[in-house]
């Protein structure tokens, strides 16, 4: 049980709000905003994590952030989106718009860690009864921009331009047939009237607490899903040479699909991963189906190469198949593109967080394969996305439970370093750096 040692500790971790830290970035003003909100900023994440919603569903935590916002006296729009929210703070001074964002939904994944608010919410997902639970960090994001609406609208006067805060539902996933929350808010106009120059946004990551991780260029996947389904002719299982086997076809396709990774893209300029994760096909012992149906994921880094690889994935199924007499209907579903950060953004807000972290504390790193809808909104305005470590003392990164898993485990007191480093890169933006 390495993955999850530290969990047994978890009564005592969350008995107490996080820790304040100690930096020199700010000015004792902003100081002081940021330790009177962290108990709350604890208190809204443990609600949110004990009350998880799944995407679309996220009424309850809409209403709560909602009457936080208007509590700061900020212009707010609900049913962005049918379950977003977003808030307007303009500065006492004049200045650029910028944009903060956090998703809301939950997982349906049935937590397993034994925390004194754990979710023991139940819900339906894809016609199945299923637990639910914030299994990706979404509680603490909302929390965090709740937190830093407080701080930056208690610094209203001093702020020289706007701040749009934009809570979206439905990221991890579009319904059939629908958007996903990044892009269903932007073609519901969320950010109104205003044309931001910048949006940020943060995302729980297994890795060392008290640190960010800022990657420029691509960061997370393109995400795709693949559907396949071949076509045979059924036949006695005692004689399969008076049929054509879709299954021995389907087995044919998972491996040579990943010749497509390996053998025909390169591995340096475009990174893919072809997965598989389900595979369905006849009803009996003694029968060779007529069809057998795959869905899949397909996951890649650079925008460039897309139609090209999507294009190798086809071919090399059709072929694959028909080698065998076998027909297959590909079906390809773009999910989300790549996240890409602008190295010259990316690097002014390096700079912001360094100054309120400190340089050990601000790290590089390497792309990752998992997707992110934020990359919509990267889009429509150049934006910066950046992981905030959230382990336990102690854990290292390939030991903690990843996103995604039903003991996946925030250590409360590293939200805190989120909060200082979405304040320091907004506030860099609007007129009040962080060492003002």
């Amino acid at each position: 049980m390495k993955h999850f040692a530290t969990i047994a500790l978890a009564a005592a971790l969350f008995a107490a709000p996080a820790h304040a830290q100690t930096h020199p970035g700010f000015s004792p003003a902003v100081e002081s905003s940021i330790q009177s909100v962290l108990p709350r900023m604890v208190t809204w994440r443990r609600d949110f994590h004990q009350n998880p919603e799944l995407s679309y569903e996220e009424v309850r935590t809409a209403r709560i952030v909602a009457a936080h916002l208007r509590s700061l006296r900020m212009d707010v729009r609900t049913g962005v989106a049918q379950t977003g929210v977003v808030g307007v703070l303009r500065g006492g001074r004049p200045g650029p718009v910028i944009a903060l964002r956090a998703d809301m939904d939950a997982l349906p994944v049935t937590e397993e860690g034994d925390l004194p608010f754990r979710s023991r919410a139940r819900g339906h997902y894809n016609g199945q009864e299923v637990g639910i639970m914030h299994a990706c960090g979404h509680d603490t994001h909302v929390a965090i921009l709740m937190a830093a609406a407080s701080v930056l609208a208690a610094r209203r006067e001093e702020i020289a331009g706007t701040i749009i805060f934009v809570f979206q539902p439905s990221e991890e996933g579009a319904p059939p047939g629908g958007l996903g929350g990044a892009r269903r808010m932007l073609a519901e106009n969320v950010f109104g009237d205003l044309r931001p120059e910048a949006i940020y946004g943060l995302h729980a990551w297994p890795s060392d607490s008290g640190t960010i991780t800022m990657i420029p260029g691509p960061m997370m996947a393109g995400s795709d899903r693949l559907d396949i389904t071949i076509t045979g002719s059924q036949t006695h299982g005692a004689q399969p040479h008076a049929g054509i086997d879709p299954i021995v076809v389907s087995s044919q396709i998972i491996n040579a699909l990943q010749t497509v990774p390996s053998r025909q893209m390169d591995a340096v300029r475009s990174p893919v991963i072809v997965t598989i994760g389900m595979i369905q096909g006849g009803v009996r012992y003694n029968i060779i189906p007529q069809t057998v149906q795959m869905q899949g994921t397909i996951r890649y880094l650079n925008p460039e190469t897309r139609e090209d690889l999507y294009a190798r994935i086809r071919r090399t199924i059709a072929e694959t198949a028909a080698a065998s007499g076998a027909t297959a209907e590909v079906t390809i579903t773009e999910n989300a593109i790549p996240t890409v950060n602008p190295p010259d953004l990316l690097a002014r807000a390096r700079s912001a967080a360094v100054g309120a972290l400190g340089e050990d504390n601000v790290r590089s790193g390497y792309p990752v394969m998992p997707a992110e809808d934020f990359a919509y909104f990267q889009q429509a305005v150049p934006g910066v996305f950046f992981f905030y470590g959230v382990n336990a003392p102690g854990v290292a990164q390939a030991d903690a439970a990843p996103n995604h898993n039903p003991r996946f485990f925030v250590h409360e007191p590293a939200m805190e370093t989120g909060l200082r480093a979405m304040l320091a890169i907004a506030l860099d933006r609007v007129g009040a750096p962080a060492n003002e």
